[in-house]
C-alpha cells in the first residue's frame, strides 16, 4: 500500500517560556527559562518543592464565554488556547473541507486533577449535594478534545491518548496513521497537561522525583548535567495540525515539515524506572526510523525526552548510542525541558513544534544548565548555546511511566 503522505499545516501552544508560537521560539532560542516560584496557585510551606513551570498571564475568557469557564477544567482551557492558534494558523476553517474527515487526537497524562481535588474537598466538608453537576464531564481526559470538535465541528476520529509523558507522540502517531489509511485528512493534535496541584506536587515529591533547588528554580533542570537532581513539574499545551498532502497543496495551505515515522514500544520492565540501557525506548527509536524510511545515519537532531533525572538521562543517552553506534556523537541533541520544565502529556508536543521550527530555521535551541558534563552522558547535548544546522530529519523521542515510549520523525518538507 502507498501510505498517503502527511504534513503539519498549523501550529500552537501555551507553556511557561510563551503563550504561542512565536514566543515561545524565542524564548527557547534566547536560553529563557520558564521555571520560577509557584506563587498564587497553592500554598507551598510544607512542600519539599517551591516552583514550578506556570503558565503565565493566562485568560480562559480570551477562548471562552464566561459563563463557561467554569465548566472546563484548566487542562482543558489550555487545549483550547493551543488548537486554537493552531487551527487559526493552518487556515482550514477559511476553506471548503468535508468535516466528516476531520478529528481530533489529544494526548493528556493526567486530565482534570484540580477538579478532581476541588470536588473531593467539597464532598468531604460540605456533603454529596455539593459535588458540582460539572464534576465529571470536567473532569475526565476525554472531554480537551470534545470541546475541540464541537467547536469546530471536527466529526472525525476522536479521542484521547494517555499514556504519561509519552502521550502527545502516541496521539501524533495515531494520528498520522489514521491520514496515512485514508480514514482522515485532518486531524488536530497535540498534548496537554495542568497538573500542578497540591495532589501531583505531593506525589511527585514524595517519590523523590523532583528537583529540590528552590534557591535558583530557573536552574533546576539541567538534562545530563551531572549535578542533575530531578525533574520540574510544568504545564501547558501544545497542537500541531495534521492534514494529507495533496489535501494541504489543494487549498494552497503553508507547509512546515513532513511527519515521516513513528514507533511505539513499552519496556515491560517497572511502573516508574526505565529500563536498563534504555532499552525500550531505543526499539521505538528503531521502529520511527524504519517507518520514515531511512537509515539512522540521516538524524541529524534529536530532541530528547531529558527529564533531568538521574536514571532518565544516563539510560536515554545510552539508548541513542546503541541506536546510533558511532553515528551518535555526531547527532545534536537537547531538552527542551531544560527552560519548560516537563509539562507531561504536553511534553512531546511542545517538543515537536521545537523540531519542526528547527527545521524551518535551521537553528537548534540550547540545553540550558548544562554546567559539568557527566561521564555517563558524552554526546552533544547543544550545551548553552544556539547550533546552526541545516536538518533534513528530526527525531522527537519521549519515555512515560508504565515503560511507555514514543517516538516521531520530522522531515523537512521536499514538494
Amino acid at each position: 500500500m502507498n501510505k498517503r503522505r502527511v504534513v503539519i499545516t498549523g501550529m500552537g501552544t501555551l507553556n511557561a517560556v510563551g503563550n504561542n508560537v512565536n514566543d515561545t521560539w524565542n524564548g527557547l532560542l534566547a536560553g529563557k527559562s520558564g521555571i520560577t516560584t509557584l506563587v498564587g496557585r497553592f500554598d507551598t510551606t510544607d512542600f519539599p518543592v517551591k516552583f514550578a513551570g506556570t503558565v503565565k498571564n493566562f485568560d480562559p475568557l480570551n477562548y471562552f464565554e464566561k459563563k463557561e469557564v467554569d465548566k472546563n477544567d484548566l487542562y482543558s482551557q489550555y487545549a483550547m488556547a493551543a488548537a486554537e492558534e493552531a487551527v487559526n494558523d493552518s487556515g482550514i476553517m477559511d476553506c471548503n473541507f468535508d468535516h466528516n474527515r476531520a478529528g481530533v487526537i489529544v494526548g493528556v497524562g493526567i486530565g482534570g486533577l484540580q477538579t478532581i481535588e476541588d470536588q473531593h474537598t467539597n464532598l468531604m466538608e460540605k456533603g454529596p449535594r455539593r459535588v458540582s453537576p460539572f464534576f465529571i464531564p470536567k473532569m475526565i481526559g476525554n472531554i480537551a478534545p470534545a470541546i475541540i470538535a464541537i467547536k469546530y465541528q471536527l466529526k472525525g476520529i476522536n479521542f484521547t491518548c494517555m499514556s504519561a509523558c509519552s502521550s502527545a507522540n502516541h496521539a501524533f502517531g495515531t494520528a498520522l496513521r489514521t491520514i496515512q489509511y485514508g480514514d482522515a485528512d485532518i486531524i488536530v493534535s497535540g498534548g496537554v497537561e495542568a497538573a500542578v496541584t497540591p495532589m501531583a506536587f505531593a506525589g511527585f515529591s514524595n517519590m523523590k522525583a523532583l528537583s529540590t533547588r528552590n534557591d535558583e528554580p530557573e536552574k533546576a533542570c539541567r538534562p545530563f548535567d551531572l549535578n542533575r537532581d530531578g525533574f520540574v513539574m510544568a504545564e501547558g499545551g501544545a497542537f500541531l495540525v495534521l492534514e494529507e498532502y495533496e489535501h494541504a497543496k489543494k487549498r494552497n495551505a503553508k507547509i512546515y515539515a513532513e511527519l515521516v515515522g513513528y514507533g511505539a514500544t513499552d519496556d515491560a520492565f517497572h511502573i516508574t524506572a526505565p529500563a536498563e540501557n534504555g532499552e525500550g525506548g531505543a526499539r521505538a527509536m528503531q521502529m520511527a526510523i524504519h517507518d520514515a524510511g531511512i537509515s539512522p545515519s540521516a538524524i541529524q537532531y534529536i530532541n530528547a525526552h531529558g527529564t533531568s533525572t538521574p536514571l532518565n538521562d544516563k539510560n536515554e543517552s545510552i539508548s541513542f548510542k546503541n541506536v546510533f553506534g558511532d553515528h551518535a556523537k555526531k547527532v545534536i541533541i537537547n531538552s527542551t525541558k531544560s527552560m519548560t520544565g516537563h509539562t507531561l502529556g504536553a511534553a512531546a508536543g511542545i517538543e515537536a513544534i521545537a523540531c519542526i521550527k528547527s527545521i524551518q530555521d535551521k537553528k537548534i535551541h540550547p540545553t540550558i544548565n548544562y554546567d559539568t558534563p557527566d561521564p555517563d552522558c558524552d554526546l552533544n547535548y547543544s550545551p548553552n548555546k544556539i547550533t546552526e544546522c541545516d536538518i533534513e530529519y528530526a527525531l522527537s523521542n519521549s519515555l512515560g511511566f508504565g515503560g511507555h515510549n514514543g517516538v516521531v520523525v520530522f522531515k523537512k518538507i521536499k514538494h
